[in-house]
């Protein structure tokens, strides 16, 4: 299974826990966010955000991985490995004039 991070026309393509930590943190630090703004805005801890950005938690919750890609601006899907672009991928793409 890969985890897509989108954002406007790009993609993160994410496949363990650590990849996911450093997109957040990636994210964050494009946005110049700190931590407890970032943390504040998706209604999380910021020992939380810490931990998922360094992946010193061994899990990690994903109802707060999805607040805070929406904090962030991100789409979270999960998509089957080996599958890229969907139809909806496809059709944005189309309505944009993206030269795919």
């Amino acid at each position: 299974m890969v985890i897509f991070l989108r954002i406007e026309s790009s993609e993160i393509h994410v496949q363990t826990l650590a990849e996911v930590g450093q997109a957040l943190q990636q994210a964050r630090l494009q946005r110049r966010l700190s931590q407890e703004e970032l943390a504040e805005c998706a209604g999380v801890s910021r020992v939380t955000l810490s931990r998922m950005e360094t992946a010193a938690k061994g899990d990690m919750s994903v109802a707060a991985l999805l607040r805070l890609a929406r904090a962030l601006g991100y789409e979270l899907r999960m998509v089957e490995r080996g599958h890229q672009r969907t139809l909806s991928d496809v059709l944005a793409e189309q309505q944009r004039g993206d030269d795919r």
